[in-house]
Parts: C-alpha cells; sequence; structure tokens
C-alpha cells in the first residue's frame, strides 16, 4: 500500500502528542513546534540559496537538532524523558560555531536593517521566526509543559549563530558595510 501524506486525524482540530493524548491544534505545544517547523523550513530555504558549505552544512545540522526538539516539546509531560535529546552539549557546539564564525568577519555594533543579500536576508527571517518560538517555548516552560532548560538555551544561541551566519554571508556576497537601521523617524527626500 503506498505511503498517504494525510491521515485526517486532525479534521477534528486536534493532534495527537507523543505518548499518547490529543490536545487541540491551539494549545501551547503544537504552536510551539509547528513555529520551530517553520524555522526549519525557512532555515532550509536559507540552505538552498547560500553559497558557504560551511553553513550549509551548519544549517543542516541545527535542522536535525530543532527536530529532536520538536519531538520533545511534541510529548506528554509523563514521556518527555523518553523523547529528550538534547543537552548542554548541544548549547556548547552553537557557542562554539558562533564564536568561530564571528571571528572571521566585521560584525557590526548597531541594529542593521536585513536585506543587503538574499542569503543573509533569509537567515535574517530564519532568525525572527527562531526568536518567536523561544517566546512560545519559554510560555511553555512557566507552563511547566516543557522541562528541558537547555531547549531555551539553545533555540536563544541558534537565533545569534543565524544574525552571525547572516553577516558571513553578507561578507560573501560582497557587502562591505551593512545598511544601517537609523535610530530616527526622520522623511526621506521627495
Amino acid at each position: 500500500m503506498p505511503f498517504k501524506p494525510y491521515t485526517a486525524k486532525g479534521d477534528d482540530g486536534y493532534t495527537g502528542l507523543l505518548g499518547g493524548g490529543r490536545v487541540p491544534k491551539y494549545d501551547p505545544r503544537p504552536e510551539a513546534f509547528g513555529t520551530l517547523d517553520e524555522a526549519t523550513s525557512v532555515m532550509g530555504l536559507a540552505r538552498a540559496t547560500i553559497k558557504s558549505e560551511r553553513i550549509r552544512s551548519l544549517l543542516l545540522e541545527s535542522q536535525r537538532h530543532l527536530y529532536c526538539i520538536m519531538g520533545e516539546l511534541a510529548s506528554t509531560p509523563e514521556t518527555a524523558d523518553r523523547f529528550r535529546c538534547l543537552g548542554a552539549e548541544h548549547v556548547a557546539w552553537l557557542e562554539s560555531q558562533t564564536d568561530a564564525l564571528a571571528a572571521e568577519i566585521q560584525l557590526p555594533s548597531e541594529f542593521i536593517l536585513p536585506g543587503d543579500s538574499q542569503p543573509g536576508a533569509t537567515l535574517d527571517v530564519a532568525r525572527t521566526v527562531v526568536r518567536r518560538a523561544e517566546r512560545l517555548v519559554v510560555k511553555l516552560m512557566h507552563a511547566g509543559l516543557a522541562t528541558n532548560p537547555q531547549i531555551v538555551r539553545y533555540i536563544n544561541r541558534l537565533s545569534s549563530l543565524l544574525f552571525v551566519m547572516a553577516r558571513y554571508e553578507d561578507a560573501l556576497a560582497g557587502v562591505g558595510k551593512a545598511t544601517l537601521a537609523r535610530m530616527t523617524c526622520t522623511m526621506p527626500p521627495a
């Protein structure tokens, strides 16, 4: 029998959790792991547009880590330990990758406007989706629906890595100086 890409089990507005039970699709858990799924998709779009094999490899590994996190967040509190696969070593890996990339480029000390290169802009979109996911996961942690503190740390560091990756890709694209966000509200010339 061929694989069917649909089950029709969610037609009632509920989704299943790993370990049993169903929750409304608007429950904070599917909201959080769905946003991480969105983040992996944008990271995949970035991976398809960037030039650096090094960055593509880092993105791919990070996408795999996010799937691990999604599995843990999709589990019930009773079964979360069974699906836990992310630890402090993953956070340390992100930190070391971020530090290594940052050492190779000039990072702006001011706020920037994304869009100096297509790969950089795509990575910036991924970063903002990861930041939204972070807010949702923190909400889960505060509600006791997630218990692994490494998840929040990982997502927080991932957004930093994505920022540095975007600037790295901008540099590879020949962007000499990032477009800065001027903190004034002036009218453009007529």
